[in-house]
Protein backbone atom coordinates (compact mmCIF):
# COMPACT_ATOMS: atom_id res chain seq x y z
CA UNK A 1 0.00 0.00 0.00
CA UNK A 2 0.96 3.67 -0.35
CA UNK A 3 0.57 6.28 1.60
CA UNK A 4 -2.20 9.16 -0.03
CA UNK A 5 -2.02 12.41 -0.66
CA UNK A 6 -5.23 14.96 -1.76
CA UNK A 7 -5.43 15.19 -4.82
CA UNK A 8 -5.82 19.11 -6.48
CA UNK A 9 -9.37 18.73 -6.22
CA UNK A 10 -9.64 16.84 -3.28
CA UNK A 11 -7.09 19.39 -1.65
CA UNK A 12 -9.68 22.44 -2.42
CA UNK A 13 -12.60 20.50 -1.91
CA UNK A 14 -11.10 19.67 1.66
CA UNK A 15 -9.77 23.66 2.37
CA UNK A 16 -13.32 24.50 1.59
CA UNK A 17 -15.80 22.62 3.71
CA UNK A 18 -13.61 21.82 6.60
CA UNK A 19 -14.44 24.76 8.52
CA UNK A 20 -17.95 23.98 8.19
CA UNK A 21 -17.71 20.66 9.03
CA UNK A 22 -15.65 21.58 11.83
CA UNK A 23 -17.95 24.55 13.22
CA UNK A 24 -20.52 21.40 13.23
CA UNK A 25 -18.57 19.34 15.48
CA UNK A 26 -17.48 16.70 13.42
CA UNK A 27 -14.15 16.06 11.55
CA UNK A 28 -13.54 15.68 8.15
CA UNK A 29 -12.19 12.04 7.97
CA UNK A 30 -11.41 11.71 4.23
CA UNK A 31 -12.51 13.40 0.30
CA UNK A 32 -12.35 11.36 -2.28
CA UNK A 33 -13.25 12.49 -5.62
CA UNK A 34 -13.81 9.31 -8.15
CA UNK A 35 -14.97 8.20 -11.05
CA UNK A 36 -17.22 4.98 -11.57
CA UNK A 37 -18.75 4.17 -14.63
CA UNK A 38 -19.98 7.47 -16.46
CA UNK A 39 -20.45 9.28 -13.06
CA UNK A 40 -18.02 11.27 -11.13
CA UNK A 41 -18.85 11.08 -6.94
CA UNK A 42 -17.56 13.32 -4.29
CA UNK A 43 -17.37 11.42 -1.35
CA UNK A 44 -16.80 13.54 2.21
CA UNK A 45 -16.51 10.89 4.97
CA UNK A 46 -16.52 12.38 8.89
CA UNK A 47 -16.02 11.30 11.89
CA UNK A 48 -16.35 12.64 15.07
CA UNK A 49 -13.89 12.80 18.33
CA UNK A 50 -16.73 12.23 20.84
CA UNK A 51 -19.07 10.07 19.31
CA UNK A 52 -20.31 7.61 16.55
CA UNK A 53 -21.22 8.69 13.42
CA UNK A 54 -25.26 7.85 12.21
CA UNK A 55 -27.57 8.82 9.75
CA UNK A 56 -28.58 12.34 11.54
CA UNK A 57 -24.85 13.53 11.35
CA UNK A 58 -24.47 13.21 7.71
CA UNK A 59 -27.68 15.05 7.03
CA UNK A 60 -26.79 17.54 9.07
CA UNK A 61 -23.80 18.04 7.40
CA UNK A 62 -25.11 17.46 4.11
CA UNK A 63 -27.12 20.55 3.36
CA UNK A 64 -24.63 23.08 4.43
CA UNK A 65 -21.54 21.22 2.36
CA UNK A 66 -23.49 21.30 -0.60
CA UNK A 67 -25.26 24.78 -0.65
CA UNK A 68 -21.48 25.85 0.00
CA UNK A 69 -20.14 23.52 -2.80
CA UNK A 70 -23.47 25.20 -4.97
CA UNK A 71 -22.13 28.33 -4.34
CA UNK A 72 -18.61 27.88 -4.97
CA UNK A 73 -18.86 25.59 -7.61
CA UNK A 74 -15.63 24.62 -7.10
CA UNK A 75 -15.63 21.77 -9.79
CA UNK A 76 -16.88 22.25 -13.14
CA UNK A 77 -18.46 18.79 -14.02
CA UNK A 78 -21.68 16.91 -12.78
CA UNK A 79 -20.53 14.81 -9.80
CA UNK A 80 -22.79 13.11 -6.95
CA UNK A 81 -22.31 14.16 -3.45
CA UNK A 82 -22.09 11.38 -0.64
CA UNK A 83 -21.55 12.51 3.02
CA UNK A 84 -20.96 9.13 5.08
CA UNK A 85 -19.09 8.04 8.07
CA UNK A 86 -15.59 7.30 8.07
CA UNK A 87 -16.65 3.72 10.11
CA UNK A 88 -15.71 1.71 12.47
CA UNK A 89 -12.63 0.11 10.93
CA UNK A 90 -11.88 3.27 8.77
CA UNK A 91 -8.79 3.03 6.58
CA UNK A 92 -5.35 4.65 7.13
CA UNK A 93 -4.85 5.69 3.94
CA UNK A 94 -3.58 9.30 4.72
CA UNK A 95 -0.95 10.58 7.00
CA UNK A 96 -3.04 12.29 9.45
CA UNK A 97 -4.84 9.07 9.55
CA UNK A 98 -1.92 7.65 11.16
CA UNK A 99 -1.61 10.44 13.09
CA UNK A 100 -4.68 10.25 14.65
CA UNK A 101 -4.51 6.55 15.57
CA UNK A 102 -1.67 6.40 17.12
CA UNK A 103 -2.17 4.33 20.71
CA UNK A 104 -5.76 2.92 18.52
CA UNK A 105 -6.10 -0.86 17.52
CA UNK A 106 -5.30 -1.56 13.69
CA UNK A 107 -5.26 -4.59 11.12
CA UNK A 108 -2.64 -4.83 8.61
CA UNK A 109 -2.93 -7.41 6.05
CA UNK A 110 -0.25 -8.55 4.20
CA UNK A 111 0.72 -9.18 0.59
CA UNK A 112 2.43 -12.41 1.47
CA UNK A 113 1.94 -14.59 4.49
CA UNK A 114 3.85 -13.69 7.70
CA UNK A 115 6.24 -16.78 9.55
CA UNK A 116 3.12 -18.00 11.36
CA UNK A 117 1.68 -18.31 7.56
CA UNK A 118 -1.07 -15.80 8.67
CA UNK A 119 -1.59 -12.74 6.47
CA UNK A 120 -3.02 -10.28 9.15
CA UNK A 121 -1.91 -9.33 12.28
CA UNK A 122 -3.58 -7.49 14.79
CA UNK A 123 -2.17 -4.77 17.12
CA UNK A 124 -1.68 -1.22 18.35
CA UNK A 125 -0.11 1.29 16.31
CA UNK A 126 2.90 2.66 18.12
CA UNK A 127 4.40 4.69 15.63
CA UNK A 128 4.90 5.48 11.71
CA UNK A 129 6.61 6.45 9.28
CA UNK A 130 7.11 6.54 5.19
CA UNK A 131 8.09 3.32 5.06
CA UNK A 132 5.91 2.03 7.12
CA UNK A 133 3.99 0.92 10.54
CA UNK A 134 4.87 -0.40 14.40
CA UNK A 135 2.77 -2.48 16.31
CA UNK A 136 2.83 -3.38 19.62
CA UNK A 137 1.54 -7.29 19.30
CA UNK A 138 1.37 -9.23 22.73
CA UNK A 139 3.87 -7.06 24.41
CA UNK A 140 6.19 -7.37 20.93
CA UNK A 141 7.11 -5.20 18.52
CA UNK A 142 6.26 -5.65 14.66
CA UNK A 143 7.81 -3.56 12.14
CA UNK A 144 5.62 -3.73 8.65
CA UNK A 145 6.92 -2.14 5.64
CA UNK A 146 3.53 -0.41 3.80
CA UNK A 147 5.05 -1.96 0.28
CA UNK A 148 4.47 -5.36 2.41
CA UNK A 149 0.89 -4.44 3.04
CA UNK A 150 -2.63 -4.78 1.50
CA UNK A 151 -4.21 -2.19 3.54
CA UNK A 152 -4.17 -0.88 7.13
CA UNK A 153 -7.66 -0.66 9.12
CA UNK A 154 -8.66 0.46 12.36
CA UNK A 155 -10.19 -2.65 14.24
CA UNK A 156 -12.57 -2.70 16.22
CA UNK A 157 -13.28 -6.10 18.33
CA UNK A 158 -17.03 -7.19 17.69
CA UNK A 159 -17.03 -9.66 20.74
CA UNK A 160 -15.91 -7.15 23.39
CA UNK A 161 -19.03 -5.74 23.15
Amino acid sequence: MKLKKFGGTEQRIYDLIAPVVTQLGYLVWDVRYEKEGANWYLRIFIDSETDSIGINDCEKVTTPVSDLLDETDPISQSYILEVSSAGLEADLIRESHFDACLGCNVRARAFRPFEDGSREIIGELTAWDKDGISLSVDGETKQLAFNALTFVKLYFDFDET
